[in-house]
């Protein structure tokens, strides 16, 4: 029988187990890991053979929900899993990040992590088991990883920091901070905060590195244990191909030619086209002298030798001569400009343009039943706040087809949401469902953070009252090994040719958001305090730009959004508000064109773009369920006289019915006595009549002499 290695270890005062050699034997790497009672199987496979023809590391990260690790019947026709939910993209993208940079650059054997969530205990985070279980899973595999990396998640409750937080901490937490790292730096960091000073912050981070450090060497015994049990395999021995170095000193003579075209694009700060233009024509130039029958057999060694060459110069300028490519200072944001009411008829909008980085966003305003509904495996089932993030290939000046939102669209879209949900109003200040679109019209670097800037002054144009605006940054790091050297406001050769992309979101009282990616091994404190510094520097020039354009929130709702009257009813009162099949809402709804929903508790939204339509809905409403009461005064119509009083229609009914009346004795007409009841009124005049007594069985006493001073 094979040997079955498990291996525990407590975690924020929880179990974490590690156990490989029971499931999943002809992966590369399998480990069955628990946290609590969350359990996943991560599995780590590596193919037979390289990919030909790519130029990247093919790693393939899948993060499978299985909805019966809650108990749960999946919804639609079908009932089975389908398409993997926002969430699941999210954590498989959370888990991606830290492993990718921790393999060799040219590597291209497929390598594929698959964690399946087998069962879900909401107080033990399902992603957190997921990534060290596949960080164990490559490390007991034979690929060439260079791990292993641990994870955990930060809250903070009451002024302490809490590791893996449970449910309920989590409600009463200021923040929630994954981070992710080897023994020696930190790889990831993926926060959502309430406004916290970015000392806090950063204290945080390295709170959560001290833990990760005692999970990575867990995970690095449990590879010894498995190795002496067979259990794991000898790691790869990868090695690159032989570089023709000839071929790359012959390349790297023209380096100074490369570097002048640089340095001239730096120094007359040449737009992104012209520039892009420059270094094409000036490579070419290059390649034309390598053209030769002799060079037929290595013109992707030239390309290659000459993208590497690219990168020294680039790299060198920054970090050594501390120049960037658009001549910026170090520490310094593109011009921006920023316009709002783009659009006429949409509730809000508005166009955020930061050097050749462009984003449009609309705001849209509805109900709190078009809230999004969930189909996951965490607790909540809706949402009503929706932030979604585009990419057309016209952006960048590309053509491709046109499909649905990929892996980075739906990550761009969560961070911006993560950024402003702080300072949402919640649902009793503002009972509206809000969906924030935002279209990356032009692009050159960071459209993340030019989102929440853009969605911020839609938010504020729409008229939503948030609590305070919201502004982002994102900062770069570029390292020649002596230097490192930080950059505010990255471009796109600056993200894609440099070494971080730490982006950073908050208020003029702090941090809400960070996400930091690296494709390095690591960044240590002095990196982190020192980006967050200059990220807050930069943050507040961009906020004032946008505070130069609109101030503050509008005190009211754009003309286009629909008007949101609340009200409450007893739950006993809702079938008759609905009506037998619904007839009666149904009709309300018909005479006056308002949208309304009712809760089960009996709270009642009445929606319409027309205010007079809203409060139609409502005093029809208010008249169904007004029931009357001993010792108010009512106007009503005279609806039926008799010789001993008259029946007065206190309550009006509605669409013809009958309404709610009572009688007024001759008796209680006058002061006086009065001979006939038509001495006072006459069917149809209006009278005012107080109610004096209501019996048991719900028959109305009225009197007019009551009123009568």
């Amino acid at each position: 029988m094979t040997e079955i290695l498990r291996k525990s270890l407590e975690v924020g005062g929880r179990t974490l187990t590690l156990e490989t050699g029971r499931m999943a034997k002809q992966a590369s790497g399998a480990v069955f890991t628990t946290y609590g009672d969350t359990a996943v199987l991560a599995t780590a496979t590596v193919a037979a053979k390289a990919k030909d023809g790519i130029d990247f590391f093919p790693l393939t990260v899948d993060y499978e929900e299985k909805m019966y690790a809650v108990g749960k019947i999946p919804g639609g026709f079908i009932r089975r899993e389908g398409r993997a939910s926002n969430q699941a993209i999210l954590n498989a993208r959370l888990i991606d990040r830290p492993l990718r940079p921790l393999f060799p650059k040219a590597y291209r054997k497929d390598v594929q992590v698959v964690a399946t969530i087998l069962s879900v205990d909401h107080d033990c985070p399902p992603e957190i088991t997921a990534m060290c279980g596949a960080s164990a899973a490559l490390h007991i595999s034979h690929a060439p990883f260079n791990g292993p990396i641990a994870g955990v998640i930060m809250g903070m409750v009451d002024g302490e920091f809490i590791i893996n937080p449970t449910v309920e901490q989590k409600a009463n937490s200021v923040m929630h901070i994954a981070v992710a790292g080897t023994k020696d730096a930190i790889m990831m960091v993926e926060a959502g905060a309430a406004e916290i000073p970015e000392e806090t912050i950063l204290e945080a981070i390295l709170t959560a590195h001290e833990e990760i450090k005692r999970i990575v060497a867990f995970i690095e015994d449990f590879r010894a244990e498995a190795l002496a049990l067979g259990l794991a395999k000898e790691k790869e021995v990868f090695v690159e191909e032989q570089v023709n170095e000839e071929l790359e000193a012959a390349i790297m003579a023209h380096k100074e030619e490369l570097a002048a075209a640089v340095h001239k694009c730096a120094v007359e700060k040449l737009p992104k086209q012209e520039r892009e233009d420059l270094l094409e024509s000036t490579k070419a130039a290059i390649v034309e002298q390598f053209a030769g029958e002799e060079y037929a057999e290595v013109q992707d060694n030239i390309a290659h030798f000459i993208d590497k060459m690219e990168k020294d110069v680039f790299r060198t300028m920054i970090a050594r001569d501390k120049l960037r490519i658009d001549g910026r200072a170090l520490n310094e944001v593109r011009p921006i400009t920023c316009e709002i009411d783009i659009l006429n008829k949409v509730h809000g909008s508005s166009l955020f343009t930061r050097g050749q980085t462009q984003v449009l966003n609309i705001c849209t305003l509805g109900m709190l039943s078009d809230a999004q509904t969930l189909d996951g495996l965490g607790l909540e089932t809706s949402k009503r706040y929706m932030h979604q993030y585009n990419f057309p290939p016209y952006s960048t000046g590309e053509t491709r087809p046109m499909r649905g939102p990929g892996r980075r669209e739906i990550g761009h879209g969560a961070l911006a949401e993560r950024a402003l949900e702080p300072v949402i109003p919640s649902p009793d200040e503002f009972p509206y469902a809000l969906r924030l679109v935002s279209e990356a019209i032009e692009s050159n670097g960071s459209t993340s953070m030019a989102s929440v800037c853009s969605s911020t002054m839609s938010l504020m144009a729409a008229g939503v009252p948030i609590s305070a605006p919201v502004s982002g940054v994102a900062m770069g790091l570029i390292s020649d090994g002596e230097n490192m050297t930080i950059l505010t406001d990255i471009q796109g050769m600056e993200d894609f040719l440099g070494d971080m992309d730490f982006k950073v979101a908050g208020t003029s009282r702090g941090v809400t958001a960070i996400q930091m990616d690296i494709k390095i091994a690591g960044i240590n404190k002095e990196i982190l305090t020192n980006a967050l510094a200059q990220a807050k520097e930069g943050r507040a020039f961009i906020l004032g730009k946008m505070l130069d354009c609109i101030a503050e929130p509008r005190t009211d709702i754009s003309p286009n959004a629909p008007r949101i009257i609340s009200m409450s009813i007893h739950p006993d009162k809702i079938r008759e508000v609905i009506g037998s099949g619904g007839k009666v809402i149904k009709r309300i709804v018909e005479e006056t064109g308002a949208q309304i929903d009712i809760d089960d508790d009996g709270k009642i939204a009445i929606a319409s773009v027309d205010g007079e339509a809203g409060l139609r809905a409502k005093a029809i409403i208010e008249a169904i369920i007004t029931e009357p009461e001993v010792g108010k005064t009512y106007t009503g119509k005279v609806v039926g006289i008799k010789d001993f009083g008259a029946f007065v229609e206190i309550i009006p009914g509605v669409f013809g019915g009958k309404g709610k009346e009572g009688m007024v004795h001759i008796s209680e007409l006058d002061k006086s006595r009065v001979a006939q009841v038509t001495d006072i009124c006459h069917e149809g005049d209006m009278l005012t009549v107080k109610v004096i007594a209501i019996d048991s069985q719900g028959k109305i006493k009225l009197s007019r002499k009551a009123t009568l001073k």
